[in-house]
């Protein structure tokens, strides 16, 4: 299975990103020392390589993988194609090697060239080569050397063997001044060394086809200045019984000039459409697809790139708590701002999902200090847990509010990530509910989003990779991390990928009205010891399993609120529109009764479906949309619930209120 995205090394709990297809930067010693100027709306660069002129135009988009153009010769004539392409997301380079005639001296400019744009710049590995009369030397001479560079060829009128032109041996006349030049840079003795070299491109072609690279020739069939029929002709012959791929078109409407070796392009589109059909078919799909910036990150690059200290959390279930995307986004960001003293705090907890993280942001975020950077994750445990439509938005809405409370200028990001489930809905042609749920309270609120569950499945529907051999599972491989990870470091990429003045300042984000009134924007964790306790309640100050099922962080060897079968009302006293309880619900998980205000008793079997494997988090709203006044909650262990010979238990770590 070919797999698009580098396989990336595990290092301890660090992971290294190499991106696939990384964006083109130009480097600020490059643009002092270049010349800008305006290509057709475009921005132009003209700078000095070796001692040669070189140009460098860039699109204003460009597309993913940063695929060029590189132009031979000529390189303002019929640049029709050209900018086509360069609107559409191609870079368009070109040297002056002009009176090298494609000789061995040009081919090693052009060797160093690909390198500096390809290294430097970033530019895609395959280029495609557009080459106009005596461009086709240079562009085939290079692409017979380096095939496996070449993503397509396009020639207009193309020389092919310098001894029809400038040689002028056969049909043509040839150019007697550049037959001169050629000989020297070539050094040919003479006009039988000349003719006797078995290295032109119109020879030795088998290497260039097997790489099965296209080719495309558009010809003037009246040409006497180059000849088809020297040129054109048996080399298409010859590259296609080689295996090649080649498609001719003539011009034959229009005036035909210069001997019917000018000639107008008719159909650029057909020429744009060829090579970004051949530069880029075979690309990864783009990260940007799934990217929605909304209110940006503007905050936190300016807090970032001015400050000598910045924070960063990551608040969600174990995707967030696992090594992996968290330490690679973090790696990413202290290399990006290396002069910025960053502190990351780690706030996942498996199996926590949004209503989790909207009572336990107060202790586990905002309680570490003042948070530049929240990346926020909730829905694939939102989903796996069975929580509501009406408790999603709820709880997401209140971290963002809670969250914005405390620092208006906080940049957020909230990240969509990927389950069987939601590949499911995706390939049914629907949004999971759960994403429809929190891109919604996303897209109130302004705050971006990744969404990494439509990436991955359609980039599984691609053919990139596959979820059995590649990703894996929710808990993705150190492969599928790094899928998570090259997509949310290009989010930031492009979000900070902007000139920042140190003049610039941070500024609040407005608050629009609630979405809900009873949204968990005031969630706060309640301290065991605030229960009045009854008979059959007690505190284990250090509490720990003795029957060898794991744990999860801050479940264990912490003070628990225990209450045995039998055990009498316990009651708690609180203010607030929301009440519940965190317990870790083990296979020793009771059957509580509980009520509210002296109403009727409820029953709630603490017991889920993963008890049998571990002592679970698991945070059971109990009432929701109280008035606002003092309330009571009660809580017992009936023996008429738990009638079994199994000891039964309700182990309470918090309260928790809004």
């Amino acid at each position: 299975m070919l797999k698009i995205f580098s396989y990336l090394v595990f290092l301890g709990f660090f992971f290294l990103i190499v991106e696939a297809y990384p964006q083109s930067h130009l480097s600020d010693n490059f643009i002092a020392s270049a010349e800008e100027s305006d290509w057709k709306g475009f921005e132009r660069f003209d700078f000095n390589f070796q001692g040669k002129k070189a140009r460098l135009i860039l699109p204003k988009k460009p597309l993913q993988g940063n695929p060029w153009i590189w132009r031979a010769r000529f390189p303002d004539w019929h640049t029709e194609a050209d900018s086509i392409l360069v609107s559409e997301g191609f870079h368009l380079a070109y040297i002056n090697t002009d009176n090298l005639f494609g000789a061995p001296e040009a081919v090693k400019v052009w060797n160093d060239f690909h390198t500096f744009l390809t290294v430097e710049h970033k530019l895609q590995q395959k280029v495609s080569l557009m080459g106009v009369s005596r461009g086709g030397l240079f562009i085939y001479n290079w692409a017979k050397e380096n095939p496996e560079k070449v993503a397509c060829i396009y020639a207009e009128a193309p020389v092919l063997d310098f001894k029809s032109w400038p040689g002028g041996f056969g049909e043509s006349e040839g150019s007697p001044k550049d037959w001169l030049k050629l000989k020297e840079v070539y050094n040919f003795a003479d006009d039988e060394v000349a003719k006797a070299y078995k290295n032109n491109p119109v020879d030795n072609l088998m290497e260039l086809p097997s790489h099965r690279v296209p080719i495309l020739h558009m010809i003037g069939l009246e040409d006497q200045v180059v000849p088809v029929d020297e040129n054109t002709l048996p080399f298409v012959q010859k590259y296609i019984k080689s295996g090649g791929i080649a498609t001719v078109v003539t011009s034959v409407a229009g005036e035909q000039s210069l001997k019917g070796h000018h000639f107008p392009i008719q159909t650029p589109r057909l020429v744009a459409d060829f090579i970004k059909y051949h530069s880029i078919q075979a690309l990864p799909l783009s990260s940007e697809d799934y990217h929605q910036s909304n209110g940006g990150m503007k905050n936190s690059l300016i807090k970032f790139s001015q400050n000598e200290s910045g924070r960063v959390a990551f608040l969600g279930g174990s995707i967030t708590h696992n090594a992996g995307w968290r330490d690679s986004v973090s790696n990413y960001l202290q290399n990006r701002f290396q002069n910025t003293d960053l502190e990351f705090i780690n706030a996942g907890i498996p199996s926590m999902g949004s209503t989790p993280s909207a009572f336990r942001l107060e202790k586990d975020v905002l309680a570490k200090g003042k948070i530049d950077l929240l990346f926020l994750e909730a829905a694939v445990n939102d989903s796996g847990n069975g929580r509501t439509s009406t408790e999603q938005k709820r709880a997401m809405e209140g971290i963002i509010r809670h969250a914005r409370e405390v620092n208006p200028e906080m940049d957020i990001v909230i990240m969509h990530f990927v389950d069987p489930g939601k590949m499911a809905s995706y390939n049914q042609g629907l949004v999971p509910e759960v994403i429809k749920n929190h891109q919604s309270v996303a897209d109130h609120y302004n705050i971006p989003t990744i969404n990494l569950a439509k990436e991955v499945t359609d980039r599984i529907n691609a053919g990139e990779f596959t979820w059995e051999d590649d990703f894996k599972n929710l808990h993705p491989s150190p492969f599928g991390q790094g899928i998570y990870g090259n997509s949310i470091i290009t989010f930031l990429k492009n979000s900070y990928n902007k000139r920042q003045n140190m003049s610039d300042k941070t500024t609040s984000y407005s608050t629009p009205e609630r979405i809900d009134p009873y949204s968990y924007d005031k969630g706060k964790l309640i301290d065991i010891n605030e229960a009045q306790l009854a008979k059959g309640w007690h505190i284990d100050s250090n509490w720990k399993p003795n029957d060898n099922k794991k744990t999860r962080p801050d479940f264990v060897n912490e003070p628990f609120l225990i209450g045995n079968k039998g055990a009498k009302s316990l009651k708690l006293r609180f203010e607030g529109n929301t009440v519940g309880i965190v317990v870790a619900a083990g296979q020793d998980a009771a059957n509580i009764s509980y009520r509210i205000d002296k109403g009727e008793w409820q029953q709630l079997d603490l017991l889920t479906k993963w008890s049998d494997q571990l002592h679970l988090p698991w945070y059971y709203t109990l009432a929701s949309e109280l008035v606002k006044a003092p309330h009571l909650l009660e809580i017992r262990v009936p023996e008429s619930l738990n009638e079994d010979s199994q000891p039964k238990v309700c182990r309470i770590r918090y309260f928790y209120v809004n």
